[in-house]
């Protein structure tokens, strides 16, 4: 009876190892793909960031072109609502800790065109057109400070 009971060899790997090396395989295979697309989507997003920036720089400057053109108009009052939220905007970014648009030395700069802010103001709400002359002069020291 010993002779009946042969061992025969098993040339098949068990159902769990086949699972887990197909497991393997197709979590490489997605790897694979993945990883490309996520970098893609990284570079993306940086370059998403450096343009919201850039546009959020490209309007606090606008607002303040704004004003100017609008004083030389004799539109006061759209011209003191413009400087007044040019100076509001660019307080809160030279303001902030982490996450401003402004560099460090930038916000340092920016530090002496507040001093004229209620000057500026008041001249527009008066309505006076040397109003004009300050805000061209505010816009060409704020170009200096950023750099263009």
């Amino acid at each position: 009876m010993s002779e009946d009971f042969q061992s025969k060899p098993v040339n098949q790997t068990p159902l769990m190892q086949r699972i887990l090396i197909y497991t393997a395989v197709l979590l490489i295979v997605f790897l694979i793909g993945f990883v490309p697309m996520w970098l893609k989507a990284r570079g993306g997003a940086a370059e998403l960031a450096t343009a919201e920036r850039e546009l959020s720089l490209a309007r606090l400057q606008n607002t303040l072109a704004s004003a100017v053109i609008d004083a030389r108009r004799g539109d006061y009052e759209p011209a003191r609502q413009a400087a007044s939220n040019f100076f509001t905007s660019l307080r809160v970014e030279a303001d902030k800790a982490t996450g401003s648009l402004l560099t460090d030395s930038q916000k340092q700069n920016i530090q002496p065109l507040f001093a004229g802010r209620d000057e500026v103001i008041t001249l527009l709400a008066r309505s006076d057109p040397a109003s004009a002359d300050r805000l061209s002069d505010l816009y060409a020291a704020y170009r200096k400070v950023m750099g263009g």
